[in-house]
């Protein structure tokens, strides 16, 4: 198994497209990155402590390799926008790859570059994993449990939508 963690916009909205594919076995919302020593839902929204709302993916690379996971994360969100993603904008919401293991930072770097040759201006980072602060219990899972939550209908249909036309293959049923 490894890990990866990705900031995409909100957590509600990465987790779920992950949640759905073959080969990963967890997905921890969470916060990283910010020069804050601790991390939680009102301070990190609040945009000052520097943490970026991720997820931490525990995945099984002999069933969903890096590259394609890596490849349904840029599919998937808006790697072109410093600090936002649609109608989330700061800091919190900026695109990010913290990888867990200097293995994999060239795997990022490929996939960086494969989209950049392709013309897409990339402004995601990447940095290796620091301390992870996993998010409120009420955020784990939460499209599943909240299926009538009116910004979860809004931003999250079509972002499953986009991941059954592309890359349908690697999903769970």
């Amino acid at each position: 198994m490894q890990n990866i963690i990705l900031g995409g916009g909100c957590f509600w909205c990465t987790e779920s497209v992950f949640l759905s594919l073959k080969g990963v076995e967890s997905v921890v919302s969470g916060y990283m990155g910010g020069d804050a020593t601790t991390a939680n839902y009102q301070a990190v929204c609040g945009g000052n402590t520097g943490h970026v709302e991720v997820i931490n993916i525990t995945f099984d690379e002999s069933v969903l390799p890096l590259e394609v996971l890596l490849d349904v994360f840029f599919g998937t969100h808006d790697p072109t926008t410093k600090d936002r993603q649609g109608n989330d904008v700061g800091s919190q919401y900026r695109s990010v790859v913290y990888y867990t293991d200097d293995n994999q930072k060239p795997t990022v770097d490929r996939t960086i570059n494969k989209l950049r040759d392709m013309g897409v201006n990339i402004v995601t980072e990447v940095h290796p994993a620091v301390e992870f602060y996993v998010a409120e219990d009420d955020h784990q899972d939460f499209f599943n449990r909240n299926p009538g939550q009116a910004y979860c209908n809004f931003a999250i249909p079509p972002k499953l939508a986009k991941l059954r036309k592309e890359f349908s293959k690697y999903m769970v049923g």
